[in-house]
């Protein structure tokens, strides 16, 4: 017989459940309904929003031009370089405005998007391509001597490279083609991600994700935002791609909203973040705690910028001390210091 005790709103109630006291997250039921779906329509509702933008060069793709371009490289992946639905399709490559673009083309394919830091040996990098059963290859040129033994079809996000004759430039990929048609590719339960675990405990492990888990977990990502009435926000993201935090916590939850994302190839210096908050008048920033280390001791470099447009720093995959928030709620006076992941 079921358990018909009173559950209370929050905490653990006699079931066992702990329970969060915010409200409870709605999730999509629609068998059928991805994360690239959910993505895709926002170039119906808010088609001339910013989606994503090159902090360096101010390049900026709409929600409108984002839909067009994930469905060009969609049909150029598939035409060209023959993918299909289940095959498994490696990024390997610093962030981008390309990197969600081409994230979100393999998905629309019904194919599997695996990721990798561009930073591993050539022995780390084959051993994943081996694991996940890769058939091609997205990277940049300074990446092809470690991958030139795979014998991998591949990709280069590079604009201005000559490559070899194995690799093919992504602007002579989708020269010349016109966009597909999107149907949905898969449902819920079929995999569209494949992420690896960090090997903290012996060999990295590849996490299955289903269409169903991203278009969950991004609803949860971004729950606190709608709990709030916000409107659309403007995200830094120089956590790196490769890993679900500048991936899903950043680049896909914050599309999906309909937010804009602006794009730093990495973490720097402290001087580019404020730059990049100032020119694109950044609402949330998401880091790790070295970053948050640096914001702390930033101090009198501070006043060069205006920061102003910054509500919330958040600092995840790692404990944060008491005494580095205080000092980054001092630096930053009008920006809530959280805790996240």
């Amino acid at each position: 017989m079921a358990n018909t005790a009173a559950v209370p709103a929050a905490g653990y109630g006699e079931d066992g459940v702990y329970r969060s006291p915010r409200p409870a997250v709605p999730i999509a039921s629609d068998p059928g309904l991805s994360l690239t779906d959910l993505i895709l329509r926002r170039a119906e509702t808010c088609p001339a929003a910013l989606a994503l933008v090159d902090a360096s060069t101010g390049d900026a793709l709409t929600f409108a031009a984002l839909r067009s371009a994930v469905l060009t490289t969609a049909a150029a992946l598939s035409s060209r370089a023959g993918v299909r639905p289940g095959d498994v399709v490696l990024l390997l490559a610093p962030n981008s405005v390309l990197y969600p673009v081409c994230f979100l083309a393999v998905t629309a394919l019904g194919a599997i998007a695996t990721t990798a830091n561009p930073l591993y040996t050539a022995r780390e990098i084959a051993d994943q391509v081996a694991d996940a059963h890769v058939k091609l290859v997205i990277t940049i040129s300074e990446i092809l001597p470690k991958i030139s033994d795979l014998r991998l079809r591949t990709i280069l996000l590079d604009e201005h490279t000559s490559p070899s004759s194995d690799a093919t430039l992504y602007t002579d990929l989708v020269a010349g083609v016109h966009e597909m048609e999107y149907r949905r590719p898969a449902t819920a339960t079929s995999t569209a991600a494949l992420l690896y675990s960090s090997g903290t405990t012996g060999t990295s492990k590849g996490v299955m994700l289903t269409h169903g888990n991203l278009a969950a977990a991004t609803a949860m990502m971004t729950s606190d935002q709608d709990a709030r009435g916000d409107g659309c926000n403007v995200f830094l993201c120089f956590m790196p791609m490769f890993h679900m935090f500048g991936l899903g916590l950043i680049a896909l939850a914050q599309l999906r909203r309909g937010d804009a994302v602006v794009v730093m190839p990495r973490f720097g210096a402290v001087a580019d973040v404020m730059d990049a908050v100032q020119r694109f008048r950044v609402t949330y920033l998401y880091c790790a705690p070295p970053v948050m280390l640096a914001l702390a001791k930033t101090g009198a470099a501070l006043k060069e910028y205006d920061v102003s447009s910054l509500r919330f720093i958040g600092s995840g995959a790692a404990p944060l001390g008491k005494d580095v928030m205080e000092a980054v709620a001092k630096n930053f006076p009008g920006a809530e210091i959280i805790q996240v992941l």
